[in-house]
């Protein structure tokens, strides 16, 4: 079965560097690409970066724009999400999400096909 699986989430103080990890199983990840996106209470879900087979990425987060790295490694079936200098703003449920597509769209896109649970990353203020 297709399983998308996050971790790296939990209490993070300001200022600090968080790496996220998306462990994909179930699919070939060749035909997919593999976003990430999150959501805070009461807000849209936000997408915030995505990565094709080739590790060509795109980010689509202005929030985060310049403090977010996503790296793709096929050979591990892993996708990472770096966020540098975490803020209190920065508190939401992160979610990885992969989808048939060879290429990442050009602007934010929230319908991608398969959906991790989603961490949850606190960063207090």
């Amino acid at each position: 079965q297709v399983q998308l699986v996050e971790s790296g989430g939990g209490l993070m103080n300001p200022g600090r560097t968080i790496r996220l990890s998306c462990v994909a199983s179930g699919f070939d990840l060749n035909y997919y690409v593999i976003g990430w996106f999150r959501q805070a209470p009461g807000q849209e879900r936000e997408h915030i970066s995505c990565a094709t087979k080739s590790d060509q990425r795109s980010y689509y987060s202005d929030a985060l724009q310049g403090r977010v790295t996503t790296s793709r490694h096929d050979a591990e079936k892993t996708v990472n999400l770096m966020i540098d200098n975490l803020r209190p703003e920065d508190t939401a449920v992160y979610y990885c999400a992969a989808d048939f597509r060879a290429w990442c769209p050009d602007q934010a896109d929230p319908d991608f096909e398969y959906w991790g649970q989603g961490t949850q990353v606190t960063v207090p203020s």
